[in-house]
């Protein structure tokens, strides 16, 4: 046992050490980014899942609204539709539609029906951002055009926010 720990014959050189070193530090901070990245990404998931959960519920609010309601509980009225996304719609009517959902959060709601003749989009004037994003939900609904005719549509909410990053 004295010979191996007196044994001046070495076999590896510092110049060895310090490559090593060098190696772990660099394999270290690959894996701290890779870490890192993977808890963004789950951030993003879980504020994106969050908002779209939102947005979806907004959707299901406006699809039950009294002031869209047509003949029946199930239909929205197209009537009501095109007084609320005329270009002559009153602010205040449109502040109230707004602030009876949220009026904490921008959004838009645009309404279709299936086949794409009619097209409805109810919005506030919102302030031109680059970073502004959004996030959508859509839900099925059943269109009132007229007494006799009710068509299947789509109804969509997007949310609008500054900036999505946390």
């Amino acid at each position: 046992m004295y010979w191996f720990i007196n044994d001046d014959r070495a076999i590896l050189e510092p110049q060895n050490d310090i490559f090593a070193t060098a190696l772990l530090v660099l394999g270290f901070v690959v894996f701290a980014c890779v870490v890192s990245k993977t808890y963004i990404a789950q951030q993003d998931s879980a504020f994106a899942l969050e908002n779209y959960e939102q947005a979806s519920l907004i959707a299901q609010s406006i699809a039950r609204s009294q002031m869209l309601q047509g003949s029946r509980q199930d239909l929205m009225s197209a009537e009501k539709l095109d007084k609320l996304s005329g270009t002559q719609t009153d602010p205040r009517t449109l502040s109230l539609f707004f602030d009876s959902f949220s009026s904490n959060v921008n959004f838009q709601v645009d309404i279709s029906t299936e086949d794409g003749e009619h097209i409805w989009h109810i919005s506030r004037t919102l302030s031109a951002s680059p970073s502004v994003g959004h996030i959508a939900a859509s839900i099925p609904v059943t269109l009132e055009l007229n007494p006799m005719q009710q068509v299947p549509g789509t109804l969509t909410v997007k949310l609008f926010k500054e900036r999505w990053d946390i």
